[in-house]
């Protein structure tokens, strides 16, 4: 597996063990109880400090329990006026301490130095993961390779999940030189192989794909062409000759193999799912897919339009609304 590296590299790798634990202190006076309640790790928690410090002091009661993680890093854009505070003893570290990372061609170690920030805190949140548990980072071009890079090296790159593109925007921007930015990624990696992720609730318009134009008694469904994304050559298992039965055409398949094999084609025929158009001659048999068999929710998918989860704009306007 290709590796990233960069300068500061062999220094961050270890550092998360060095990190020194803190305990908690609880703020009686912001904090929110119970009658009677006393401070407690259990429920939810605000931490003010350092995240590196912050994620080593949830390590003693959190590690392994967290199912699900987001964070939001730096983007590293130049604009941002973060600043790499970790305590090291290296000289570089030394020199980097407390300066303000600049933009591309202003700090040269400006990646470097993102690298170094994250690799630690990535170490850290996978001990709090749990097995069946997810990580998603919010990222944008400027940082997004290398961070899949760290992420495979610390995670394991069979733990990538998907990489989810998010509209944060939906108009064009005519001051911008170059393109216009519509999108940000959202990168999910999980905890051991096998993950799956959540469902989505059915909607209406997911729900009105399925129609009855035959008024089958079992209600809405919607039509499966019975091909295989492979060739018959590819799947010679799935060629066989099927009879069209209103012309008698004696049908074999021909750039893609049949989707199931010979004995699932007849099963889908004594249980009259096999649909030959509305006028009864098409060539290929298609097979229905009713929507009472379906579950309750949709498989998620990688990209996330601005009606479905949102935009920048829209934000920004409920934010001035309500403060």
């Amino acid at each position: 597996m290709p590796v990233i590296q960069f300068k500061g590299k062999t220094a961050v790798e270890t550092h998360h063990h060095t990190v020194p634990h803190h305990t908690l202190d609880f703020d009686a006076k912001l904090s929110v109880l119970d009658k009677g309640e006393k401070p407690n790790l259990e429920g939810n928690i605000i931490i003010e400090g350092d995240n590196l410090l912050a994620l080593k002091a949830l390590l003693p009661t959190h590690a392994g329990k967290i199912k699900c993680i987001y964070i939001d890093p730096p983007y590293n854009t130049g604009n941002e006026g973060w600043v790499y505070n970790d305590n090291l003893t290296q000289p570089q570290f030394k020199e980097w301490i407390g300066q303000t990372v600049g933009k591309e061609g202003e700090d040269a170690t400006r990646h470097d130095k993102w690298c170094c920030m994250m690799y630690p805190r990535l170490q850290l949140l996978k001990e709090l993961l749990r097995d069946d548990g997810a990580i998603f980072i919010s990222i944008d071009d400027n940082e997004v390779h290398h961070l899949r890079m760290l992420m495979d090296e610390i995670f394991g790159e069979q733990n990538f999940a998907t990489q989810i593109e998010w509209q944060k925007r939906y108009t064009r921007s005519n001051n911008t030189e170059g393109f216009t930015t519509m999108t940000e990624h959202i990168v999910i990696y999980s905890k051991v192989p096998g993950w799956k992720p959540n469902q989505f609730d059915r909607d209406e318009a997911a729900d009105a794909r399925y129609t009855n134009p035959d008024n089958d008694p079992r209600g809405p469904w919607k039509s499966i062409p019975f091909l295989n994304p492979l060739s018959p050559e590819e799947r010679p298992n799935l060629v066989y000759t099927i009879t069209q039965p209103n012309t008698g055409e004696k049908l074999k398949p021909g750039r893609k193999a049949w989707r199931a094999s010979h004995e699932r084609f007849e099963q889908y025929v004594s249980e009259k799912r096999v649909w030959w158009g509305m006028n009864g001659k098409s060539r290929v048999p298609n097979i229905k897919r009713f929507l009472n068999e379906l579950s309750d929710g949709m498989t998620p998918i990688s990209f996330w339009s601005h009606e479905f989860a949102g935009n920048t704009d829209d934000a920004n306007n409920e934010l001035k609304t309500i403060f």
